[in-house]
């Protein structure tokens, strides 16, 4: 499939919650006011939405394939975690004002991935005070440029609303296809940590990439 030929989007929907600048749980503050559930935007082939009871069976069999979870925990989940932390990442708009969109096809809406920005508290000192990037995809659907596409327009929303002077990921060892990835969208390696019982590495990508 060819990779799509400009990374244009549109905001096609939000609700900040007013129009003071805010501050959230991490310190972040927010440009125009808290988002407490996730703007719809579009892109060339994608629609960043937010989640719904609907997606629940393509999820749990995204994070059933052992491809997708290799590099993301290291063993396929079983439906009881992945229908968890998909509610979960639902949470994080009204707690954080930022958070994970599900990646939803354009043209039939289904969702082939997720992602955004977090804060999971996970321990690792570099990441403390700053919104984390994550993204992933159906398997069948790698190889195709999403993952840029997706994530470029999540970027943008961060770039525009909150005032956040850099956003840092991590990413497993010999991920080579995630690390590409984030070289596209402007993040440059920063450091190592074991914090999470193994090594990954800390990128880093300062407002505007």
């Amino acid at each position: 499939m060819a990779k799509p030929s400009s990374t244009t989007c549109s905001i096609i929907s939000s609700s900040p919650t007013d129009r003071a600048r805010l501050t959230n749980a991490v310190g972040l503050r927010h440009v125009g006011g808290m988002f407490t559930t996730p703007p719809t935007i579009e892109t060339d082939r994608l629609r960043l939405r937010p989640t719904r009871f609907a997606d629940k069976d393509v999820h749990i069999a995204m994070w059933a394939d052992e491809r997708v979870t290799r590099f993301i925990g290291g063993e396929p989940r079983t439906p009881d975690v992945s229908w968890g932390k998909y509610l979960s990442s639902a949470g994080l708009w009204p707690v954080m004002g930022f958070g994970y969109w599900v990646f939803a096809d354009r043209a039939s809406d289904a969702l082939i991935g997720m992602g955004g920005l977090s804060y999971f508290c996970r321990g690792i000192p570099e990441l403390e005070g700053l919104p984390e990037a994550g993204w992933a995809f159906d398997a069948d659907h790698w190889g195709a440029g999403y993952a840029t596409e997706a994530m470029t327009a999540a970027l943008g929303w961060a770039d525009t609303n909150l005032d956040a002077r850099e956003v840092r990921c991590i990413i497993d060892l010999g991920n080579d296809a995630s690390e590409r990835v984030s070289a596209k969208l402007g993040f440059r390696r920063i450091g190592e940590s074991d914090a999470l019982g193994h090594v990954v590495a800390i990128y880093s990508r300062p407002k505007g990439g």
